[in-house]
């Protein structure tokens, strides 16, 4: 009774697993995407306002209502056809500067599609003022005493037509009262925007004037934000990191002036980022501001600044506007951008998950497949840990050996279970096992998969990369289900009964892995174990498909080391047999003239 009551709790404990899993996975592994358009907002100041619960995001963000993208479309054509461009032609980086307002507000990520279709378009990343995907930046002045300085709605004058890595672009717009203004774009090869200001009095009092940037964006292009993964705003502030402020934050207060002198401060998605490097001559200030309807900005504003008759006055200041890619980030961050890979949320245990990044990116450049990397990096990994899975693999062994004995003692004693467990822990001090010495390799294993799972989830390197054969993407889950016939059906299974072909091979392997260790002396939880792998199978498989390869990898070398521990020690299974003779023909001799054995009185 005892052993039915364990096993109906241990199913009825599985259950709220699969179930409460299916319903809160998204918070541990988000869903497949849309196709990104990412986002932007109007360039015109408003008071900040609590704003209204968004859309639910996707991993990678971007507008998920149809009518919203049918709007962006249109709007975009309507935008771009505009002649006053400035035209951005970079190999990381294409698009336009608007120069009505004089904004970076046109920005497509040249390296990365939208999805895995070969004529997918290029990410876009900046989209207009006013479009439902709005996302830009906006350099500029605020004039004080009067003087008049350009707005959002100033058309400036460019000397150039297209700003490229070789051909720098300097706008430029003049006052009634003396005052020129300029901004000078220079891009790079990859995601970084320089933009120097400058203004020359040649009035004839001083002037007054303070410089500002800001990045501002819709809430409604946002990708998911969770507990493992930030999507918000996101800065460094006196070299500090932190993901511990969100839209809700920055909503719910109208305003967040985080503590120390911002190295650089914007907004980032799990894949993209957008922020603003100040050049560290002069310190700046750094907020992020609710603009209500879903709109959000981050700020640098400067000390304002005196500008004499016949002087010039001038500062830079950087824009980082793409994708987080591991390699351009500490690139720049040895050009001076304080902490900027660190934008990529890698969380507690960033000193073990580079590691494995670094490792898995250098296998990848060798075989030119992140599937063969993966593999690659398993094999490493059970290398490293063979010797201790050899005594793992011996220990289980010796356990398998001595299941008899332990068996004679579960009858003898059944009745008593203190006296029972005494007894066991004398066999195991006898016979020389450590139960607990096969958990080893799992618990050392565990930072790995953690590691690993991080990795396919939140660097942009595994992003759209496949493997062989329906593999297209081995940051997403496996996209072939069991239910609807692997795709020949019209829909789409829900939730953890997507079942696909890694799924099953998963199950399958830990199954063959459990059949060759020992069984455990509990009957419910022989029964439990023989459920594991299935339950196993419904929970992972909707993570991604390089997390399943990884994980089936393993199970399989796991096989292989047991099956050749097995064929090195016969004498263990011979020796086994032996021993269950002996203890039969004692237990029967033991019940013949003793009888049964009886618990002691209490």
């Amino acid at each position: 009774m005892e052993n039915q009551r364990n096993l109906i709790w241990a199913v009825v404990l599985m259950g709220v697993i699969l179930i409460g899993w299916n319903a809160g996975l998204h918070y541990f592994y988000p869903q497949p995407v849309r196709p990104v358009v990412a986002a932007s907002t109007s360039p015109n100041s408003a008071t900040p306002v609590a704003d209204a619960a968004p859309a639910k995001p996707t991993r990678e963000g971007g507008l998920q209502a149809p009518a919203d993208m049918a709007l962006e479309a249109r709007d975009l054509k309507q935008e771009l056809a505009s002649p006053n461009r400035v035209a951005i032609d970079a190999p990381g980086l294409k698009g336009s500067i608007n120069l009505a307002g004089g904004l970076v507000d046109d920005l497509l990520l040249a390296r990365h599609r939208e999805s895995i279709a070969k004529d997918s378009a290029p990410v876009r990343l900046f989209s207009p003022a006013g479009t439902p995907a709005q996302h830009f930046a906006q350099i500029g002045w605020v004039g004080e005493n009067g003087v008049q300085a350009p707005t959002a709605d100033t058309l400036w004058q460019a000397d150039g037509r297209k700003l490229t890595p070789q051909t720098p672009v300097t706008l430029s717009w003049s006052n009634p009262t003396g005052q020129t203004f300029t901004i000078r774009y220079a891009i790079d090869d990859n995601y970084l925007i320089t933009a120097t200001q400058g203004v020359r009095n040649a009035g004839a009092a001083a002037i007054t004037v303070k410089p500002f940037a800001l990045v501002k964006r819709t809430e409604k292009t946002a990708s998911i934000d969770t507990w493992t993964l930030h999507s918000g705003p996101l800065g460094a502030f006196d070299g500090t990191v932190s993901f511990a402020t969100n839209y809700k934050d920055v909503a719910a207060t109208g305003q967040v002036s985080p503590a120390g002198a911002p190295n650089w401060i914007g907004f980032t998605d799990i894949y993209w980022l957008s922020a603003l490097i100040p050049d560290g001559k002069i310190k700046a200030q750094g907020d992020y501001r609710a603009l209500g309807d879903g709109l959000f900005r981050a700020d640098l504003v400067w000390p304002s600044v005196s500008v004499a008759p016949g002087q010039t006055a001038g500062q830079s200041v950087r824009l980082f506007a793409g994708a987080k890619e591991n390699a351009v980030l500490e690139a720049y961050e040895k050009q001076g951008v304080t902490n900027l890979s660190l934008s990529i949320d890698w969380g507690w245990f960033r000193w073990f998950e580079k590691p494995i990044f670094w490792l898995l990116d250098s296998l990848f450049r060798s075989v030119k497949n992140f599937g063969l990397a993966i593999i690659l990096l398993t094999l490493i990994v059970r290398g490293m840990m063979f010797p201790v899975a050899q005594r793992q693999f011996k220990s289980m062994a010796a356990m398998k050996a001595i299941q008899p004995k332990m068996k004679v003692i579960q009858e003898r004693y059944k009745d008593d279970k203190e006296t029972q467990q005494r007894e066991i822990m004398a066999l195991y001090k006898q016979e020389g096992v450590n139960p607990l010495a096969g958990c080893l390799p799992i618990f050392l294993q565990i930072p790995v998969f953690f590691a690993l799972y991080k990795v396919l989830v939140l660097t942009i390197e595994m992003r759209h990369q496949p493997f062989i054969l329906w593999i297209k993407d081995l940051s997403a889950p496996d996209p072939l289900h069991i239910l609807n016939l692997f795709g020949l059906l019209p829909f789409d299974p829900p939730g953890f009964l997507g079942i696909g072909v890694l799924a099953i091979a998963l199950g399958t392997t830990m199954w063959l892995q459990f059949k060759l260790q020992p069984a455990a002396m509990d009957p419910a939880q022989q029964q439990v174990m023989a459920i594991m792998p299935w339950m196993m199978m419904f929970v992972m498989a909707p993570f991604a498909a390089g997390l399943l390869i990884y994980w089936i990898t393993s199970n399989l070398l796991t096989i292989g080391q047991q099956r050749y521990l097995y064929a090195r020690h016969p004498q263990l299974k011979a020796q086994a047999a032996k021993d269950q003779q002996n203890i039969d023909r004692s237990v029967a001799r033991d019940i013949k003239t003793k009888g049964p054995a009886k618990s002691p009185k209490r």
